[in-house]
């Protein structure tokens, strides 16, 4: 059972959430909290899995929030946002978020993307997702790309393949796939990534790539 706490300072969207969330029987809303300051609170009465962390919040704000909860490894953040926040977002999945959902994410995919991040992966796979690594690695070309270039100096040819195809929203199983390797190979690569990178979880793996301009 995935344990989430929902993060958002509307009430409307709090109850949506949950009532969506609701109908998976493989998932419970433990808890909620309606700004940023709650959460260390909230996470260590709750003992989430995952937590849906609203950005935008009239108190402590969802990035804060973010790097004080993967600061100590807690648990997994999806932010929840609209798309016109990009900066904000590509910031949130600096401080460690797991991936991001819009607020208009359709049921189905809110269950799957709860599932998907519980189970160690992030959320790359959606179009937007990959338009926004690519706009903002693209923003900071000139200043970053040396220093991303610097960071990959010492991955090995395949460790490479994998931080690309990372990079390109693919889950580990795919990965395998493309690649001709177990899915247990795969995972161990990417551990090494997470590693070397010195990144905490596979968006900032993704992150590197780009700014390195491997899809160039």
């Amino acid at each position: 059972m995935t344990r989430v706490l929902i993060v958002d300072d509307e009430s409307l969207v709090r109850a949506g959430l949950r009532m969506i969330l609701g109908a998976a029987d493989d998932i419970d809303v433990v808890g909620e909290a309606t700004d940023g300051a709650e959460v260390p609170t909230a996470v260590a009465a709750h003992r989430p899995d995952v937590v849906l962390m609203d950005i935008r919040m009239p108190g402590v704000d969802g990035l804060a929030a973010t790097e004080k909860l993967t600061a100590v490894d807690g648990p997994k953040v999806v932010v929840l946002t609209t798309f016109d926040m990009d900066d904000y977002v590509y910031r949130a999945l600096q401080a460690g978020a797991s991936g991001f959902l819009l607020k208009d994410t359709p049921p189905q995919e809110l269950i799957n993307a709860v599932r998907v991040v519980a189970a160690g992966e992030a959320m790359l796979a959606p179009a937007v997702t990959k338009r926004l690594l690519t706009h903002f690695a693209d923003g900071r070309r000139d200043a970053k790309r040396k220093a991303a270039l610097d960071r990959l100096t010492g991955l090995t040819e395949r460790e490479s393949e994998v931080l690309a195809a990372v990079g390109q929203g693919l889950s580990n199983a795919d990965i395998g796939k493309q690649l001709y390797m177990s899915e247990a190979t795969v995972k161990a690569h990417v551990s090494r990534l997470l590693d070397k990178l010195h990144a905490t979880n596979r968006v900032q793996i993704a992150i590197a790539a780009h700014e390195a301009g491997l899809f160039d």
